[in-house]
């Protein structure tokens, strides 16, 4: 047999394999993620203190989360408190202090926005903590994977579960407002680099 007619015979071969090998290393999207629970035992401030400082202490009445915020398949943590200064600790405790309502408003520099002060004193310092858990202890481990301190946020109640995006389905903070936005309900998210906010009924992507 020549080789020109062993060539044209493999060549078929040769598609198929290569059509079965780019099949294979098609990335298939990550499945859904798991329901939000409560962390057991519940977070005390010992932890807060450990991770954030002593400025922060938790918030009491706003439920605790345990969930995979930003989809890498390890447990996070989101829990509510109270924080005097946050940027005073950001960088003696490693946390990214992050203002998605502001800059959803078009308020983008978060060394001014940690400035501004609410109205209502029992809103004052009122925050979001979330830790994105490390491969080993998750939102346990002594050095997570990052951690983040959102100000500002103007929640009345609290709660993490699914939220459908255009090409995957993420969960979301789920937040009843109060304040300017009192009755209306809105979202902050893990949009891969940083926490967004949104309003209801917006367009997400």
């Amino acid at each position: 047999m020549s080789f020109r007619k062993l060539h044209l015979l493999l060549l078929p071969v040769l598609a198929a394999l290569v059509l079965a090998a780019s099949a294979q290393t098609k990335k298939q999207p990550p499945p859904p993620p798991a329901h939000a629970k409560a962390p057991s035992p519940p977070v005390t401030d010992e932890l807060i203190h450990q991770q954030f400082g002593d400025n922060c202490s938790l918030l009491a009445g706003p439920p605790q989360f345990v969930a995979d915020m930003d989809g890498d398949g390890i447990d996070d943590l989101v829990v509510a408190a109270k924080c005097k200064n946050p940027m005073a600790d950001k960088d003696e405790y490693s946390f990214v202090v992050g203002d998605p309502y502001d800059s959803f408003l078009g308020y983008s520099d978060v060394k001014v926005t940690s400035t501004f002060a609410s109205d209502e004193p029992d809103r004052r310092g009122v925050s979001l903590l979330i830790i994105h858990g490390a491969e080993k202890d998750a939102w346990q481990a002594e050095k997570p994977k990052a951690k983040f301190l959102l100000i500002n946020l103007p929640f009345k109640t609290l709660v993490v579960k699914k939220l459908a995006m255009k090409k995957r389905t993420i969960l979301g903070i789920y937040m009843e407002e109060k304040g300017e936005g009192e009755n209306n309900s809105s979202v902050v998210f893990w949009d891969g680099k940083k926490y967004r906010y949104q309003m209801l009924g917006s367009t997400l992507e």
